[in-house]
């Protein structure tokens, strides 16, 4: 492959001058990190932009979001009308299917008894494809009922009896966010949004998962300025959680050893305490850079969010103030003991590439595992020829070892993971925990809030990514209220009791891995939930929007995304019956709802691809044709429309995500066909990154290549069977054709196109030079003082591994001599 290893490439008039190779982000092609054919372009205006450097904010284009402020945090209540329209819906889509097998299959059949096999073929064929697309359309209806049920029944749970539940609280929560080869702005703004959770004790750990030992220097620059944020956040901590910390102290002291507290001299101690909160946090928000939308996100709705949230409190003080009125003691410890919760998280950088005892396999969960392998113990760092082991504390270590040089990692009831990418609201923790601990949930394994899109998307392909986003959202709700929900990587609250029972132990190298989130596929979430169900627990999606996070800006990102998400759901398919057979051998019911969503979830991407491109390619008879398979999609087009616009869309997009598909076709094709391959061969599909950078990532040229052959073909079907007078294949070719192509010049464009399309010749033509076949090194004698002892004490005989069979090897010459 043309690797772009070195060097720049020139694009003509175009301009894009320089193309950042994998090289220089720290990775090869055997790490997880960017496609082999991925190449990341920098835009006309930033030429001059160093890696690692922030670069201006993207062009906002014609069609883009205008709209930046986030939806509602609690979802509004649905209307009783809107309820029994999703039910009328349902029902619709049911009878149109049956109908349209009595009345038009079954009847050619039954008309055309000589038709042939062909017919009989292509009837059959067409209406297993019409029936696996209906039953995808019926199990976007039903979750998006139970979605509409949970909404409607919903009820927050007031301020109060959090800070009632979780004062004295004696449980942990630690924040795990893996990361590789990101921005170090992007990183930041996970992290204080993971720093500035109201939770009385809480760990941020950033796992840094980059080589540790980079030779570019820009990426060098780029880890170290990664590795920092760690210091720099603890530093900016200091001043405000001491001072909120003696404020506490003093008033505790107060109450414990004085006369009767002055009622109203304690509110105003504490509107000043929560005024300075508010002050501190104003003037962060202040100085903070913004130049995209998932900035201004941060800013308004992390930082000024929480303040307002602390002036909210300082409102009701000062109001209770006037009236003569005050809050009892007890209160105003827990509003005391709530600033302690904002200030006061330990945060710190862990990077298992370092140790040469945990794995290094490259992808995410493995780099999760790592860390949660060590939780609970004191290890030993102990030099060996190989590099740096961790040793447990109770085994015998190396003579010298000093108590400080110890890596002690606390254990924790919970386990939150973040992606480097997303941003959490103030009280995710506060909220998801107390779920977790609330009565009738002890069996929830898992929970989240659904990942919903950054608004004021500058991009159009942004843009539509966001509200296919924000549409997930609301079908994963939904699920829940089936029993069929499945964990979401972005984000989620872990019970770390749960993660022992599903943890598998082995070996390697001497050393011991304990895998708790399966590296098997690449959809590491989803196959953790089946294993979670296979011992009983359940997860549990929270009805609310608290937890946001990117989607990717350009087609080349999202080509990675996509193709990664479209990987792995038939491989898991067996497991779920082993869950299913476990849970009905432990007299655990089973809803058929749940089966047929669960099924819909991991395999309804292979028999839509797979579909879509029957329905493509291949002519079929128009008398298979019917109105009733329209009206059997109507339904779940209307209700996409109306969800759309409820989550602050436009009805239009669901025309918009229809030509979007059809453009990710190829894309899934090839995920699914990469699925398929792993179950044949048993070789693990690597795990590749999303790229998270403010420059363009180029497409490889067949996935650009391939929309404008559907809409070649399209056309050519249309004035095929427009000269036969099938007017209901050509008006479906047509429509094809139109949404094809007003996609691929909304979200690839058609200078991109070119460029990608150059880029991938070159990619094809190239051959790299034959490297010359290595001599075999020179044996030289060495002298004791030379020999490296500690390698030949660690390993032992490191001769084993050649082959005798070779004329060049010392042994057999020897033996010979």
């Amino acid at each position: 492959m043309f690797a772009y290893h070195r060097g720049a490439l020139e694009c003509g008039p175009l301009h894009y001058a320089r193309i950042v190779p994998r090289a220089r982000w720290g990775c090869t092609d055997s790490e997880w990190g960017f496609m082999s054919d991925q190449i990341v372009l920098l835009r006309p205006d930033e030429q001059g932009t160093a890696l690692g450097q922030s670069s201006k904010a993207r062009k906002r284009q014609w069609g883009a979001e205008k709209r930046s402020e986030p939806l509602s945090i609690v979802h509004p209540a649905p209307s009783r009308r809107k309820i029994v329209l999703g039910r009328i819906g349902v029902l619709t889509t049911v009878l149109a299917w049956i109908g349209y097998v009595v009345t038009t299959v079954l009847k050619q059949l039954v008309d055309n008894p000589g038709a042939g096999f062909r017919f009989g073929a292509e009837s059959l064929s067409y209406l297993v494809v019409v029936s696996f697309l209906t039953f995808s359309a019926l199990m976007y209806l039903t979750a998006r009922q139970g979605a509409l049920t949970r909404f409607r029944a919903h009820r927050r749970v007031p301020r109060g009896e959090l800070d009632r539940h979780f004062f004295d609280y004696s449980q942990g929560i630690t924040v795990l966010i893996p990361s590789y080869a990101e921005e170090p702005e992007v990183v930041r703004g996970t992290m204080w949004s993971a720093v500035l959770q109201e939770f009385p004790d809480l760990s941020v750990v950033l796992l840094l998962d980059d080589p540790p030992f980079p030779e570019d220097p820009d990426v060098l620059r780029r880890l170290e300025a990664t590795r920092a944020l760690a210091g720099q956040i603890t530093e900016t901590l200091k001043e405000p959680a001491a001072r909120v910390n003696a404020a506490y102290g003093r008033y505790r002291r107060r109450r414990d050893q004085g006369p009767e507290l002055d009622a109203g001299t304690e509110v105003e101690r504490l509107i000043a305490e929560y005024e300075y909160a508010a002050e501190w946090l104003e003037a962060m928000a202040e100085t903070e850079s913004v130049e995209d939308h998932v900035d201004e996100f941060f800013v308004d709705l992390v930082l000024m969010g929480l303040a307002r949230e602390l002036r909210l409190v300082i409102l009701a003080l000062t109001a209770a103030s006037a009236q003569q009125a005050s809050p009892g003691p007890e209160r105003i410890a827990e509003l005391y003991a709530r600033l302690t919760w904002i200030f006061n998280a330990r945060v710190s950088t862990f990077e298992r590439k370092r140790f040469a005892s945990l794995s290094h396999e490259a992808n995410k969960a493995m780099n999760l595992n790592a860390y949660l392998s060590l939780m609970g113990g004191t290890w030993h760092p102990e030099q060996t020829a190989d590099g740096t082991v961790l040793r447990p504390a109770g085994d015998t270590g190396p003579a010298g070892v000093a108590d400080g040089d110890a890596l002690s990692i606390p254990d924790t009831t919970y386990v939150l993971t973040l992606d480097a990418d997303s941003l959490l609201l103030r009280d995710y923790c506060l909220r998801l925990v107390h779920l977790l601990e609330s009565p009738g949930n002890e069996q929830v394994a898992v929970t989240q809030t659904p990942y919903s899109s950054f608004r004021g998307a500058p991009t159009r392909i942004e843009r539509i990514a966001g509200a296919t986003t924000d549409i997930q959202h609301i079908q994963h709700q939904g699920m829940t209220q089936y029993g069929a929900t499945f964990w979401v990587g972005a984000n989620a609250v872990i019970r770390k009791r749960a993660l022992e029972d599903i943890v598998e132990i082995s070996t390697v190298g001497g050393f011991e891995v304990r895998t708790y989130i399966q590296d098997r596929t690449v959809i590491e979430d989803t196959e953790s939930s089946v294993d979670l169900g296979k011992h009983g627990w359940t997860l549990v999606n929270y009805p609310e929007r608290l937890s946001y996070s990117a989607t990717p800006p350009d087609f080349g990102s999202l080509v990675v995304q996509r193709r990664r998400w479209a990987n792995g759901g038939l491989l898991i398919l067996p497991k779920l019956w082993e869950q299913i057979r476990n849970r009905r051998g432990q007299a655990r019911p089973v809803l058929f709802r749940e089966i047929l969503l669960r099924v819909n979830y991991m395999a309804s991407i292979t028999w839509a691809s797979f579909g879509l491109l029957f329905l493509l390619a291949y002519p079929y008879d128009s008398r298979l044709l019917s109105p009733l398979v329209f009206l059997a999609v109507l339904p779940y087009f209307l209700a996409m429309g109306s969800d759309l616009r409820d989550c602050g869309h436009r009805f239009s997009d669901i025309f918009r995500i229809y030509g979007f598909n059809l453009v990710l076709l190829p894309v899934n094709l090839a995920g699914v066909l990469k699925s398929l391959h792993q179950a044949l061969t048993g070789d693990k599909i690597p795990f590749v990154r999303t790229p998270k950078v403010k420059d363009r990532t180029a497409a490889p040229a067949l996935f650009v290549l391939a929309p404008y052959l559907i809409v070649a073909f399209s056309l050519l079907t249309v004035w095929r069977n427009w000269e036969l007078g099938n007017w209901g294949n050509a008006a479906f070719a047509a429509f094809n054709a139109v949404m094809a192509a007003g996609a691929i010049r909304a979200y690839i464009g058609l200078a991109n196109s070119g460029v990608d399309m150059y880029l991938g010749v070159l990619n094809w033509l190239y051959v790299a030079p034959k490297k010359p076949k290595a001599l075999p090194p020179a044996i030289i004698p060495k002298t004791p003082e030379q020999v490296d002892w500690e390698s030949l004490l660690y390993h032992g005989d490191r001769r084993l591994n050649r082959d005798l069979r070779g004329k060049d090897d010392r042994r057999k010459r020897a033996g010979s001599a």
